[in-house]
């Protein structure tokens, strides 16, 4: 008979592509933002996407002295996501593009112009000892699959892709740590060359292959005999991205961030320039969440911040280690507000976030990354070193 604590239990995340249509609106709302900041590193910036059936809009607030092309920088945001052909059901040489953009509130800026937050709220870090990255087993596996769905389209390995496409894992745990993988779903967008004769799936070749290419290469040491594979699983996914579907910045809120395993302050990432704290606070959160991991004082780490608008320091900060920590996140604060810059200012200036780096964040996760600045653990042996001395 399993005891108890070896029955396990399980979570689930998922991740998208950069063809789904949400993510879609991600790019080229960061897309518009990056080039804005080439030319205006001080520009505010809040753009918005709206995506449907060959219909493009964006909106929202944007203050800059920077010129630029903004249609030409979407056509090419979504030539370079794929939509080439109209047979994928989008077409960027096509799609009616809508300006509706306009200017920041100036009872908004005259807060920020003085160095703070651009809006209330809290933001949530966090980091965990499950995969190198410091991050949770499944939302990283669900990345790495949708990754390798777009890897294997653009390289044309499978030349039958399209660029929509989903992920999903299952991972059983056991005493708290990843065991296995009990589910793996893969929802892609493809050609009708891979319909079986009924015209309603496609073939268990195609099958095989998806398999073989995308999903073995990423989750095979965690699966077993038990693991359930699901690709496509109504049969056919031949109608995709905006023609199926409408998309919008910011509605994946899950998907860019831990995959449901830690709690989210609600606020997107995409489109905002870093003034905004919904996307400054929280790369911070999420550094100073993985220094604390990695400094080895905990296994566990959940950070918290809040604003108010106008106001530079941070009205809260919350550390939480869920009860894996060598000390109480209670005496982990002041270190923290030591090391660590808090106002807008001081994260901007520190993680380095006025450079046009976000466009590469919009899709596969804002964490677990290396190659952003907010994933570096530069601070970790002054946590070890601090933390240590208020042990003894």
């Amino acid at each position: 008979m399993v005891k108890q604590e070896e029955k396990g239990w399980f979570f689930t995340s998922e991740s998208v592509t950069e063809g789904h249509p949400d993510k879609v609106c991600d790019v080229v709302s960061d897309s518009i933002l990056d080039a804005i900041l080439k030319q205006d590193d001080k520009a505010r910036v809040a753009c918005e996407t709206f995506i449907s059936n060959g219909l493009l809009i964006v909106g929202g607030e944007i203050t800059t002295k920077a010129q630029i092309n903004k249609r030409e920088i979407i056509k090419q945001a979504i030539k370079n996501i794929g939509y080439t052909d109209p047979k994928y059901g989008f077409d960027y040489k096509t799609c009616a593009i809508m300006d509706t953009i306009n200017t920041q509130s100036p009872d908004i800026a005259q807060g920020v112009d003085t160095g703070g937050a651009g809006d209330q709220g809290l933001m949530i870090g966090f980091a965990c000892k499950e995969t190198k990255e410091l991050m949770p087993l499944p939302i990283m596996l669900a990345h790495k699959l949708a990754l390798r769905l777009t890897e294997v389209r653009k390289k044309n390995i499978l030349k039958y892709l399209g660029p929509d496409g989903k992920s999903q894992v299952t991972v059983e745990y056991r005493n708290w740590k990843p065991y296995r993988v009990d589910a793996v779903v893969i929802s892609t967008q493809h050609t009708a060359e891979i319909l079986d004769k009924t015209g309603k799936q496609i073939t268990k070749k195609s099958k095989q292959e998806i398999f073989d290419k995308i999903i073995k290469p990423v989750v095979g040491k965690w699966i077993d005999k038990d693991t359930k594979i699901y690709i496509n699983p109504t049969g056919k996914f031949l109608v995709g991205g905006p023609q199926a579907d409408t998309g919008l910045t910011g509605r994946k809120i899950i998907v860019d961030t831990y995959g449901g395993m830690a709690a989210h302050g609600g606020g997107a990432f995409s489109g905002k320039d870093s003034t905004k704290v919904d996307r400054s606070a929280c790369y911070m959160a999420r550094h100073i969440a993985k220094n604390i991991v990695a400094s080895g004082i905990a296994d566990k780490c959940t950070v918290q911040l809040a604003y108010a608008i106008g106001v530079a320091a941070p009205v809260s900060v919350m550390i939480d280690t869920h009860h894996s920590g060598k000390i109480k996140g209670t005496l982990l604060e002041p270190i923290v507000r030591k090391l660590f810059p808090l106002t807008p200012k001081g994260i901007i200036e520190y993680l380095d976030l006025r450079k046009p780096v976000f466009a590469k964040t919009a899709a596969y996760g804002h964490f677990g990354r290396e190659e952003f600045k907010w994933e570096k653990v530069n601070k970790a042996q002054e946590i070890k070193t601090l933390t240590e001395k208020i042990i003894k």
